[in-house]
């Protein structure tokens, strides 16, 4: 009972495979074009070109393939996923470059080292934790890179048009509390939450010379 509580975070992905099959809807999100302007966002407020990619949370390998369509050159990429469903997927795909593992990195953050990181991605991943969870996800894989890590989140501070929609499994997040927790980090943090008029945030923290 312990371990299915500590680990109630994967339980709306488990069901979405169940319901779904490993695709798409498994990832929970809404739209292709949000997922890939939210991934968009990532590439470009990181600067990740020509570094090694951890991918927490990569689902079925959408960043990946990605990264691969707008022609971003990257050292290396792995994707890590705790469905192993969706790791079999990514696979299927056979994207050139990449490689997929599956592990819950919340419950073994020793993942987080795979293949020397220098940026860690964590796009939707912590959509279903509460913050302390997404909150040490985040730092023990800020630790882990060598460069630094790249977030996203949904915001509370929200165009009002997004005011009373259910965005259940997902939970908003504060995005003041959430850079006050980056900066707890490092200096060098970036934020953007205008490409969806505040539905969605990310951030980047950096390492400091």
């Amino acid at each position: 009972m312990s371990d299915q509580r500590d680990k109630a975070y994967l339980q709306p992905y488990t069901e979405a495979v169940k319901r779904f099959g490993a695709g798409f809807e498994a990832t929970l999100w809404n739209s292709t074009a949000a997922q890939t302007l939210r991934f968009d966002v990532m590439i470009d407020l990181a600067g990740i070109r020509e570094s090694r990619i951890l991918d927490v949370g990569c689902g079925q390998g959408d960043l990946a393939a990605w990264l691969l369509k707008r022609k971003v050159p990257f050292a290396a990429y792995i994707g890590i996923d705790a469905i192993p469903e969706m790791i079999e997927a990514a696979n299927r795909r056979d994207l050139p470059g990449c490689r997929f593992v599956a592990g819950d990195a919340v419950a073994d953050p020793a993942l987080l080292r795979t293949g020397d990181p220098d940026y860690t991605c964590i796009s939707g991943t912590l959509n279903t934790m509460d913050d302390a969870t997404a909150q040490k996800l985040v730092a023990d894989a800020f630790a882990a890179a060598s460069r630094g890590v790249v977030f996203n989140f949904l915001s509370t501070r929200h165009h009002p048009r997004f005011a009373g929609r259910d965005t259940t499994p997902a939970r908003r997040r504060d995005p003041v509390a959430w850079l006050d927790f980056a900066l707890g980090l490092s200096s060098r943090v970036a934020f953007d939450q205008a490409y969806l008029d505040g539905h969605d945030a990310t951030i980047m923290v950096g390492k400091e010379d």
